[in-house]
């Protein structure tokens, strides 16, 4: 029998279980890695790059990292991986990671070899003159120059906004 709750719950708990267990069965117990890795690894790095294994080699100390890349940013990443290291080892706490290695494919590929980082930014059309007039007249009343202008933006984004 399912028990209900009352009232919204947060959907990060209703997957942190099932996110948890996946990312320790390739070895990272320290999910964060994973969901902020753009905030970890800084949006240069993340945009070519993304970890993709944990392990555990059976002589020495330290885990060893595996983070996917292209073939043709590979040179570049690895000449950061020194500060790469130290920024992932501040995740844990410790010095966690003794070694990053890279593995290299191409931009198209398998499903787990695929290599599309960052989703390319979304464009926006230009509003049509007769928005930005509609915009221009709503925030007429307002002095400061900086506020109007961005009350202009955003009701030319509401008004330009398809209805549903």
């Amino acid at each position: 029998m399912a028990v209900y709750r009352k009232g919204a719950r947060r959907v990060s708990t209703l997957v942190e279980r099932d996110i948890r267990k996946m990312g320790e069965r390739r070895g990272f117990s320290e999910t964060r890695l994973l969901t902020h890795w753009a905030e970890i690894a800084g949006p240069e790095i993340a945009a070519v790059s993304r970890p993709v294994k944990v392990g555990f080699p059976r002589q020495g100390f330290g885990a060893v990292l595996t983070l996917l890349t292209t073939g043709a940013q590979a040179p570049m990443l690895d000449m950061r991986l020194p500060a790469l290291r130290e920024k992932v080892n501040a995740c844990y706490g410790y010095a966690a990671i003794s070694r990053i290695v890279l593995t290299q494919t191409a931009p198209t590929g398998f499903a787990e070899g695929q290599a599309a980082f960052a989703p390319a930014p979304a464009v926006r059309p230009a509003p049509s003159p007769e928005t930005v007039e509609k915009a221009r007249a709503t925030a007429e009343g307002v002095s400061d120059d900086g506020l109007r202008t961005s009350l202009e933006r955003l009701a030319a984004n509401i008004i330009s906004r398809p209805s549903a």
